[in-house]
């Protein structure tokens, strides 16, 4: 080892100067080289700038195997460059097979773009939710069913990508289901993974449709493997059925143009003393059983029991002309209002057979 130092420490301290330079230019295919090279090593980053660099890095290094063959006459120089030229090729192939792998149709590519990245969904992520659904997109001819109301089972979860679906219940119109938005979000949160049932709406299909549909089963084993997955699909549903509630606020509205929101308050305080009394009612109306007589002497007869209180009276309310003026706020509504229009929430027995 103390032999070979002192030729090290001359080699590199004390390098052999060039005694002249060569007179003459190395040939055309090793200034082609360098100059490719040199545009190879000007790529970027990501997939498209790998190929950018390793498609200009192959030909770049064949050009020095050629100069390192016909004019350099260097069997090292052809061997390192041709290697460094399969490398490149190998690399090439690598890369063209992760684009090819990575691309999806159309159709997800642009569900991706509405629902996934605005959220910052990885793209890895959102290929396990496409492969769940084996990446095939269903189609629905102009009034055909998705499905029938007390028929159709639960056993899958759609989401509609193109179109229009109408939901109905026993013949009456609900709402509408548009684009990105899913087909059975409440029938899907309604049930447990070990429970089975039917839709209780019909969904008819107003235009031709195209959809994607994951099977219960698969799509249950997936949100129990990954939990981001499971989060990501919880916010989306509730976010879906939170808009379908929403949209049946135009089923309910006053006679004079006024439309009623049920998110406010009005409707709770107009419900609630109605059904109070009407509680309080009924149980006027029930009949008191009779107390049995007891025929033993010296026995001693209960005490009467005490009248019920009466009910306490209802406030009286005052007529309320007609208003014509449409500023009029939501809160002053009565139910009244809505008695004469079809549709309306008087067709419905109680609050929660109207959010049906």
């Amino acid at each position: 080892m103390s032999t070979s130092s002192p030729s090290w420490d001359q080699a590199v301290l004390q390098p052999p100067a060039c005694h002249a330079w060569k007179e003459h230019m190395e040939g055309a295919a090793y200034h082609l080289a360098s100059c490719i090279v040199l545009l190879g090593y000007m790529g970027g980053s990501g997939i498209f700038g790998s190929l950018y660099i390793f498609g200009l890095l192959a030909p770049g290094y064949f050009c020095y195997a050629l100069w390192g063959w016909l004019s350099a006459c260097g069997l090292d120089i052809l061997v390192w460059n041709v290697l460094l030229v399969l490398t490149c090729v190998l690399q090439l192939a690598h890369l063209a097979y992760r684009l090819r792998r990575d691309t999806v149709p159309e159709e997800f590519e642009l569900l991706y773009k509405a629902m996934y990245l605005p959220l910052q969904v990885p793209l890895e992520v959102y290929r396990e939710i496409v492969k769940c659904c084996e990446e095939q997109v269903q189609s629905l001819v102009r009034d055909q069913n998705y499905a029938v109301e007390g028929k159709t089972p639960i056993d899958r979860l759609s989401l509609l990508l193109s179109g229009r679906v109408r939901v109905s219940q026993d013949g009456q119109f609900l709402h509408y289901i548009f684009p990105y938005q899913f087909l059975d979000s409440p029938e899907w949160e309604s049930l447990r993974p070990s429970e089975e049932g039917t839709f209780q709406v019909t969904l008819t299909a107003e235009t031709d449709c195209s959809y994607i549909t994951w099977p219960r089963r698969r799509l249950y084993l997936l949100l129990r493997k990954d939990r981001y997955i499971a989060r990501l699909f919880s916010s989306h549903l509730g976010y879906d059925i939170s808009e379908k509630l929403y949209s049946l606020n135009e089923k309910l509205f006053a006679k004079f143009g006024l439309r009623f929101d049920i998110r406010l308050p009005s409707l709770y305080h107009v419900l609630g003393p109605a059904s109070s009394e009407g509680e309080l009612e009924e149980a006027e109306e029930l009949p008191h059983s009779p107390q049995p007589e007891h025929g033993l002497d010296g026995a001693l007869e209960p005490p009467p029991q005490p009248p019920p209180p009466p009910p306490p009276a209802s406030r009286p309310r005052s007529s309320r002309a007609e208003s014509d003026l449409l500023g009029e706020d939501s809160t002053s509504l009565v139910l009244e209002d809505f008695a004469e229009l079809p549709g309306s929430f008087m067709d419905y027995v109680s609050e929660g057979e109207y959010m049906k």
